[in-house]
């Protein structure tokens, strides 16, 4: 469907030219100039400077070669990418995703969210995305070492404390990321900030592993304050089983919710009880297996093959944390007629175009990525600010320093949705306040930049 503003529609369709391979980037970059129909209207000093023809094209992308040897002796190889999207309001930030999907237009939607994700957070981030093909599952701790030490000794030419500072994001934990900092200390003799995500005992921040997670929650909250609700006594349906999952059950559980069912790649768990955690949290983190083996835990549990039927589960509050595409227009429309009141997209971009028209037509409370899940990229942030300053702040003081950032970025996409009238629309809202932020520092340094 053609944006209605004929500039921004002319930017978007030479891009599906030149991107045509790469649909996710396009998904992602159209769903942003969708909502910036109003703000061009308003600022013909944007449109002449092509501030928005800029941002829609990385700074730099680096494709490299990933050789390593597995535990036989044979030789593997895999690609591996960083997308420097951005660094108008500061180094490029952004995770790094070890996948078998990670292809280069997964990593350039991710850098181009990125971008206004870091933005909305007030911290001084610009935007970036990186990973590789390669999928550490099943592999022994000795190859992913020597695949990540393979990786870093290329991307370490292209990122420093104050020039990239990549994290972890899927298929990249605490074990990938010391493997990673340990060869890039070794490569260029320096213990500096470089990643973020890193162990306590080595520069790590409190809370972080729990972040994103928590930030995922807390702008929920928010969202259900506006209508005078919260978490307390809803039911609460959590899609995926990875850090973020894990978390925002724990997140939900403390703030009043019942956490009835979660998933991973094969199925999906339902526990009426509410699903501890702590036991999700022994099968993956220490066990890493699959989320069927909680019915060994909890008997009375139900598990069902195949992941998408999730959305059926009647609930309340819907957080969708896996992956990209998860929650498709069908299964928005099993959540509304079971009555869900909000759904917070705790993963990047997990619902489709047309998942979210369906919610916002049906008046749910939404909540998109770039906002619900800054609670990540937020922490990285507060992690970098301890490096610099060689500090190690308490959990406490870290939790709530996040829990006002997901205030504030709240406060920040409906302010600017009321402004542009279009009251109520957080996905217009976070994306143009993001946006405006990264604008106005694009116009300040200069048309070259």
């Amino acid at each position: 469907m053609p944006i209605n503003n004929a500039y921004l529609n002319g930017i978007y369709e030479d891009l599906a030219v030149k991107s045509a391979h790469e649909p996710e980037f396009l998904q992602a970059v159209y769903e942003v100039l969708e909502s910036l129909v109003p703000v061009v209207e308003r600022r013909p000093d944007l449109v002449k400077a092509g501030v928005i023809k800029r941002i829609v094209e990385p700074e730099r992308i680096i494709q490299f070669r990933v050789s390593w040897l597995d535990d036989k002796g044979e030789v593997q190889v895999n690609r591996g990418y960083r997308v420097q999207f951005n660094s108008a309001i500061g180094p490029y930030k952004g995770g790094l995703r070890f996948h078998p999907s990670v292809t280069l237009s997964v990593i350039k939607f991710l850098g181009f969210e990125q971008i206004f994700k870091n933005s909305l957070t007030g911290l001084p981030m610009g935007g970036g995305k990186g990973g590789s093909d390669f999928d550490p599952k099943g592999k022994s701790d000795a190859e992913v070492m020597r695949f990540c030490q393979s990786f870093m000794t290329e991307l370490s030419k292209h990122i420093g404390p104050d020039t990239d500072v990549p994290a972890g994001d899927i298929g990249v934990g605490g074990r990938e990321i010391g493997y990673l900092f340990g060869q890039y200390k070794r490569l260029r003799n320096e213990f500096t900030g470089v990643l973020t995500g890193k162990g306590l005992s080595y520069g790590g921040s409190l809370a972080r592993t729990e972040a994103t997670g928590y930030g995922t929650c807390y702008f929920a909250g928010e969202m259900l304050g506006s209508r005078g609700e919260s978490f307390q006594g809803k039911r609460v349906v959590i899609s995926g089983s990875g850090n973020v999952a894990i978390y925002a059950n724990q997140k939900a559980t403390q703030l009043g919710g019942k956490v009835i069912a979660m998933s991973d790649s094969n199925g999906y768990i339902v526990d009426e009880n509410g699903i501890d955690y702590t036991v999700i949290q022994e099968i993956k983190e220490v066990r890493r297996d699959r989320i069927k083996t909680y019915l060994n835990y909890v008997p009375t549990a139900k598990y069902v093959e195949g992941c998408r039927g999730i959305w059926s589960v009647p609930c309340d509050i819907a957080l969708p944390c896996a992956t990209q595409n998860e929650l498709n227009g069908e299964e928005a429309g099993w959540l509304i007629s079971n009555g869900v009141m909000a759904v917070a997209e705790g993963a990047n971009m997990p619902c489709t175009p047309e998942a979210v028209t369906a919610f916002q037509n049906a008046g749910v409370l939404f909540g998109p990525a770039k906002a619900v899940n800054a609670g990540g990229v937020a922490t990285s942030g507060l992690e970098m600010s301890q490096n610099s300053q060689r500090l190690s702040w308490t959990f406490e003081e870290v939790d709530q320093k996040l829990h006002q950032i997901m205030k504030n970025i709240y406060a920040s996409a409906a302010a600017a949705a009321e402004e542009y009238g279009m009251p109520g629309n957080l996905v217009a809202g976070a994306n143009i306040a993001g946006f405006l932020k990264v604008a106005d520092a694009m116009m300040w340094q200069g048309i070259a930049y």
